[in-house]
Parts: C-alpha cells; sequence; structure tokens
C-alpha cells in the first residue's frame, strides 16, 4: 500500500512537473515578442492586431474573487464554529452529508442557478439600491455570490477539521477556571486555530481562482476593467474556455492563452503551498 501511495504521489508531481512544462513552451512565442509588464499590465486587449494586455482579465479575476471572500468567509468560519463546538452529534450527521453534497454539485449547477436567480435578483433589486437603472444583472457581483456558494462548504470542511485538531484539554481547562462557553471558544480554540482557519480559506480560494463555467456564465464576460459592482468582467478561466479553440487562426492567440493558464497555475501553486505550509507548521506545533 505505501508503495502505490509513493508511486502516485510521484506520478502527480511529474504531471504536474510536464504541465507547467508545456504551458511555458507554449508561452515562450509571446514572451518573446511582449515584454511581461506590457502582458501583465496593459489594457489593450485586440488579439487582431497583435495587442494582449491580460490587465482587464488579472482585475476582474482579483475582483470575483475578493467579493466572494467577502461573503464566505466570516460565513463559512461561523458555521464551521458552530458545527465544531455547539452542534449535536444528531445535526452533524446531517449537516455533514449536506455539506459533502453541496461541495461536489458540478459548478455547471451553480452556474444555472446564478442565471436563473442571482442575475435577475441584481437587475430588479440589487441595481435599485446603486441607482442603476440599466444594470443587465450579469457583472462581477454575481461572478463574487456564486463564487461564494461554491466555495462555502469546502471552506467549512476545511475550518472545522481544523477545529477539531484543537485539544479537548484546553476546552476543559479555560471552563474550570469559570469562563463560559462562548469566551472558551473565541479566546481559546479559534485564536489556537487561527493559523489553521487562514490556511483554510487560502485553500478555499485556490480553488475558486480556477472556477471556469459557473463564473463565466454569470459575470458577463466583457474585456473591461470594472468600476463598479455592477459592472461586467471577464475573469481569466472565463477567457481561456470561451476562446480555446476557436481563435486559434490569430497568430500568437494560443500562446497568449498559454500564458493566461501558466498565470493561473502560477497564482493557485503559490496559494497553495503557502497554505500547507502554514498547516503542516500548525499541526506540528499543536501536536
Amino acid at each position: 500500500m505505501g508503495k502505490v501511495v509513493k508511486f502516485m504521489t510521484i506520478f502527480s508531481l511529474l504531471l504536474l512537473f510536464l504541465i507547467i512544462v508545456g504551458l511555458v513552451i507554449k508561452s515562450i512565442p509571446i514572451l518573446k515578442t511582449h515584454s511581461l509588464g506590457e502582458l501583465l499590465f496593459s489594457s489593450n486587449w485586440s488579439p487582431f492586431k497583435g495587442d494582449f494586455g491580460f490587465y482587464p482579465f488579472i482585475i476582474s479575476t482579483v475582483y470575483v474573487t475578493l467579493i466572494a471572500a467577502i461573503i464566505a468567509i466570516p460565513l463559512s468560519i461561523l458555521t464551521a464554529i458552530y458545527l465544531s463546538e455547539y452542534a449535536n452529534k444528531k445535526f452533524l450527521k446531517f449537516a455533514g452529508p449536506m455539506l459533502d453534497i453541496l461541495a461536489g454539485i458540478p459548478s455547471v449547477i451553480y452556474g444555472i442557478w446564478g442565471v436563473l436567480i442571482i442575475v435577475p435578483f441584481i437587475r430588479n433589486d440589487v441595481s435599485g439600491w446603486f441607482g442603476v437603472d440599466d444594470a443587465s444583472g450579469y457583472s462581477i457581483l454575481a461572478g463574487g455570490i456564486v463564487l461564494a456558494v461554491m466555495v462555502f462548504p469546502v471552506i467549512v470542511q476545511v475550518v472545522f477539521e481544523v477545529l477539531k485538531i484543537v485539544p479537548v484539554e484546553l476546552r476543559e481547562a479555560t471552563l474550570s477556571l469559570g469562563a463560559n462557553k462562548w469566551e472558551t471558544t473565541k479566546k481559546v480554540v479559534v485564536k489556537k486555530a487561527s493559523p489553521g482557519i487562514l490556511a483554510a480559506c487560502i485553500l478555499g480560494f485556490s480553488r475558486a481562482f480556477g472556477e471556469t463555467i459557473a463564473v463565466l456564465m454569470v459575470v458577463g464576460n466583457i474585456v473591461q476593467v470594472p468600476k463598479g459592482l455592477l459592472d461586467e468582467g471577464y475573469p481569466i478561466p472565463s477567457l481561456i474556455a470561451n476562446n480555446y479553440g476557436e481563435m486559434m487562426s490569430i497568430p500568437m492567440y494560443d500562446s497568449a492563452l498559454m500564458f493566461a493558464a501558466l498565470v493561473l497555475l502560477v497564482i493557485i501553486l503559490v496559494f497553495n503551498i503557502y497554505a500547507r505550509w502554514i498547516l503542516n507548521r500548525w499541526e506540528t506545533k499543536i501536536a
């Protein structure tokens, strides 16, 4: 069994290495004709003229992810605290499978839900709060809400596991000193688990960066730097999914999309490695 796990680990690392090498090789043509600064910070996107500025796509990705983080992280942490510290076993037997089901739902289902519920809600109700009359509803706000719902079960599950690692003796010692349940949870359990909670949130949003179908269905897919929550955007995953295979006759377009995929992969890897480093360090410290 140990040899099988070792083989699968090496195979996974080799596969990741080959993906990175493949994306780097495919990105070389665009990097030879455009500077890295021009590709990352220019807003000029006109593939027919050879302009490949990814700034609108990068900003759209960041905005959608930030909105999702603002919505999902507080709710996820509070839910995980409730499940870990207050919920009885009967409720946990119901909530656990429900979270598994939510985490396993295909992203296209979330996208359809966003188109049917979230987009009309933003167009008919939310836009009025901002004094906007002609909003379509397809916006970075819609993308952020859909993404928040998608990462919610993932973050809850990881934070729940992190909280369960905190030794029971710490809770009992604090309660024996006269602290109530909430004081013990806030000042001992959550404080002790805070590095792990941070890592759990980072891991959840590492997934969020790469979510494609659900976001592209509700975000509008217009190449521009969003100026407000109701503006349309165009995240990097949507760019790749919408255009790969259809625009390959345009010179450099293939290489430009591979560069976009490489940027996305590097961001996700950095987030995952950082989160894993925090989790491993915290688990070693608390053991």
